[in-house]
């Protein structure tokens, strides 16, 4: 993401230091709902810098995928699989699906994913 025409901080640094403010607060709290509430604004912001960093290559990726199955976005995959047209192809159409499963938990939850794939559990059975 080019922050031209903007000086530091970028867009990045600000999300960041906004957030790292936030999950501070959020150990400080004594309050349980305030604590819970500034646990989740801080995620959310994490959430949202990573969108930000991953989100263009990971569509331009994700586009590629559903090409590869001749489908032109999920709604339309979706129904593939619904109707069974995609069942001659069911590796390939698993493959698919967690590749985008991966690229969502990269950004919405990226611990997640480290801890399936420590535990084995990321390819499936």
């Amino acid at each position: 993401m080019s922050e031209a025409p903007h000086d530091r901080p970028t867009a990045d640094e600000l999300l960041h230091a906004v957030e790292e403010f936030v999950a501070g607060e959020a150990a400080c709290a004594s309050d349980g709902r305030r604590r819970f509430n500034l646990r989740v604004a801080a995620n959310a912001l994490g959430i949202v810098r990573r969108q930000l960093r991953l989100g263009e290559e990971q569509g331009q990726a994700h586009a590629a995928r559903l090409e590869r199955l001749g489908m032109g976005d999920d709604a339309e995959l979706a129904a593939a699989i619904r109707s069974g047209a995609l069942d001659d192809r069911h590796e390939e159409v698993l493959e698919v699906v967690r590749e985008s499963v991966r690229a969502k938990l990269a950004v919405a939850n990226p611990r997640y994913a480290d801890d399936a794939r420590s535990q084995g559990a990321v390819n499936g059975p």
